[in-house]
């Protein structure tokens, strides 16, 4: 095999209708990631190096007929799940309240909620929620539930379908989102399945931004604060702690920063130092059965 390494740039290393595997740049976005496909006659695998594939959706129709589409499931799920639990604490007991305290040089005890006793929702049960789980269960939560697009047993408990939800939402303190971005899950936490959490409940996504109507969103976690740090803003029902939002990035003046009770990080729930070396092995993995006419692992669509 000849490798040729494109970082997303103008320029091509090398024609792209010589390509038979591609695999494509990470985190440069949907536009580079298409980009090349177009010209790309002969390519028989797109690899993606993230979990989801939605980046690449709407190519996949135009790619050659027989073309394997593979994603990186496994790839992610230490990092992911290490941030769905941070976030989790952080926003419970109200760190980013006591970084603001910090600057300000005041000391503010407070009562804050625990992990520790409350039942937990995770939404989009696949390797990441099952990675997420593994984490919980030290912190003596009371109880995990489970829902995936269909229901089946699990080696940690059964797993509950996506019509369930009703009647799981009220149960829970805290709903972790780690379903991919599909048709079916867009939008999926609208206003009907937010104004199901119990009040005071936090809904953290690490999923994708469109998973979460915005709007419904904004309803529910209060009015927002005249200015970013303000403490002006009238907390709503519910809180939040989003690692991914719609629109993404974030614009400087939206609402969602200013919320009372959201916690936002940029995206960053694979970008740790846990990526290199598993994505090295996957795709030293992925290589070795391509070349050996083996099935590759995760192919999760076929144009």
């Amino acid at each position: 095999m000849t490798y040729r390494y494109w970082d997303g740039g103008e320029d091509y290393p090398a024609d792209p209708a010589d390509c038979a595997f591609y695999v494509v740049p990470y985190y440069r976005g949907a536009e580079v990631a298409v980009r090349p496909l177009g010209r790309m006659t002969q390519v028989r695998v797109v690899q993606t190096l993230t979990a989801g594939i939605d980046h690449i959706q709407s190519a996949i129709p135009r790619l050659p007929t027989g073309t394997r589409v593979c994603n990186a499931r496994g790839v992610h799920d230490a990092s992911t799940a290490e941030l769905a639990l941070a976030l989790t604490l952080a926003s419970l007991r109200h760190l980013p309240e006591s970084v603001r305290a910090q600057d300000h040089g005041e000391w503010r005890p407070d009562f804050r909620p625990a992990l520790a006793d409350r039942t937990v929702l995770i939404v989009g049960y696949g390797a990441i929620g099952e990675a997420v789980e593994k984490r919980l269960l030290p912190f003596e939560v009371a109880a995990v539930h489970r829902v995936a697009r269909s229901g089946r047993a699990a080696p940690l408990g059964p797993v509950h379908p996506l019509g369930d939800l009703a009647q799981l939402l009220p149960l829970a303190d805290v709903v972790i989102l780690t379903t991919p971005l599909t048709e079916e899950t867009r939008g999926l936490a609208d206003a009907r399945f937010l104004a199901r959490m119990k009040d005071g409940a936090l809904l953290v996504n690490v999923a994708r931004g469109g998973v979460v109507d915005t709007k419904a969103l904004l309803a529910e976690v209060g009015t927002p604060a005249s200015v970013p740090g303000a403490e002006d803003g009238v907390p709503g029902r519910l809180r939040a702690a989003l690692d991914v939002t719609d629109p993404e990035p974030l614009p400087r003046d939206h609402p969602l920063w200013r919320a009372p009770g959201v916690l936002i990080t940029p995206h960053l729930g694979g970008i740790t130092s846990a990526f290199y070396p598993r994505a090295r092995r996957l795709l030293g993995e992925q290589l070795r059965r391509w070349e050996a006419g083996e099935e590759l692992e995760n192919t999760v669509a076929v144009a």
